[in-house]
């Protein structure tokens, strides 16, 4: 006898979107949350991330993507919810750089809806970024700002009103694989599923198979946001996310979606943790100073003074493809987690295909990229 047909571990980015896809497939569902929904110590922290269509990247996310969008637009219409700001997005590098290159790879592979802007353009229609002599960029119509607070506790709202169970502040100590079902255990508390997926994000290595604990890591990522001069110059209706890479420097960002604060903050910085739980929050002096100058040289209408920041935990895989698909010897724990600081943008579709396959309602084809058998000893 078992307690329902799944569970889903962790709430968060991942785990509250697999809750409400397996919320729509069965009325036997139910999620652990180590603390509670959204909470300020979570990937899911720092109030948006950005939704885009054109990225660098495996052409294989495109799919994942597009079907992101349309469950986005269904969540709010569920729940009610403005979750995804649409404001369009810049890519934004010099006219010969590898970082536009590889965009455009992408983007003629995927056949993505886009728009070149010569350097004039984007000078004339997004003033608001102090350009390079050589920069120019790729407009993205589909990108916008999630909101993810909203998003993760609109999910489980969701996910709550078509029957599933949540527990709250249950931290899973294991998971134990059994003939009949999954053993998971918190507490000194026990309950057996038929199929668990893991996504507990930064918190996962533990809950993973030893193969895939080679492969993976936890990192500390850090957010920024300063002040605008003219808040409205950088409201959603006029300055779209972006992101500018170049060889010394790179940063992406969101609009102020508080009309005050502008979310800038470096690319590419994450950093080892050994504890999720108990990673620096604070910027260090040199990561302040880089972010300040960054700021100061890409925007004129920012206060170069960082005005609030904070980090996060995520898990990374060391190809920075996630983990999708079952681990473990049975069939009924898959795994849902390490991507490496770039999922929100394809949780809702992540969750979909996650609770279809471990429900065993469909199997996705073309996800071979993203499957954790990559890992696995010859």
């Amino acid at each position: 006898m078992t307690d329902g047909k799944l569970a889903v571990i962790g709430l968060g980015s991942i785990g509250s979107m697999a809750l409400w896809q397996a919320s729509r497939l069965t009325d036997s569902v139910t999620g652990f949350e180590a603390q509670h929904p959204a909470h300020g110590r979570s990937a899911v922290g720092g109030d948006t991330r950005l939704f885009r269509m054109i990225y660098k990247g495996h052409p294989g996310y495109y799919p994942i993507m597009q079907r992101s969008k349309e469950l986005w637009a269904e969540l709010e219409a569920e729940t009610g919810q403005d979750i995804l700001t649409r404001c369009g997005g810049l890519s934004i590098g010099a006219a010969q750089g590898a970082y536009l290159a590889s965009v455009l790879e992408t983007t003629g592979i995927t056949g993505a809806e886009h728009h070149l802007l010569s350097h004039r353009e984007l000078a004339e229609r997004y003033p608001q970024h102090n350009l390079r002599s050589d920069d120019v960029a790729v407009f993205d119509p589909n990108s916008g700002a999630l909101r993810t607070d909203r998003a993760v506790t609109a999910a489980i709202a969701a996910a709550r009103a078509n029957g599933a169970t949540v527990h709250t502040n249950t931290a899973i100590d294991s998971i134990t694989e059994t003939e009949v079902g999954v053993v998971i255990t918190a507490g000194g508390e026990s309950w057996t599923f038929e199929q668990v997926i893991v996504a507990s994000g930064g918190w996962s290595r533990q809950l993973l198979p030893v193969y895939t604990k080679e492969h993976v890591e936890t990192r500390r990522v850090f957010l920024s946001w300063f002040v605008a001069r003219e808040p409205k110059e950088f409201a959603p209706e006029r300055f779209p996310v972006f992101s500018r890479i170049y060889e010394d420097r790179s940063m992406y960002g969101a609009p102020a979606v508080d009309g005050a604060t502008v979310k800038a903050t470096l690319d590419g910085r994450g950093r080892p943790a050994l504890d999720p739980g108990a990673i620096n929050r604070e910027l260090s002096v040199e990561e302040i100073a880089e972010t300040m100058e960054t700021v100061a040289e890409f925007f004129p209408g920012l206060v170069p003074t960082v005005v609030r920041a904070d980090a996060f935990p995520d898990l990374f895989t060391s190809d920075r493809n996630p983990l999708l698909g079952y681990v473990g010897d049975t069939g009924r724990v898959y795994a849902a987690t390490g991507f490496s600081g770039a999922g929100f943008k394809m949780a809702s579709g992540y969750g979909e295909i996650a609770a279809a396959e471990a429900l065993g309602k469909q199997i996705f084809n073309g996800l071979e990229f993203v499957r954790p058998q990559r890992f696995s000893p010859r």
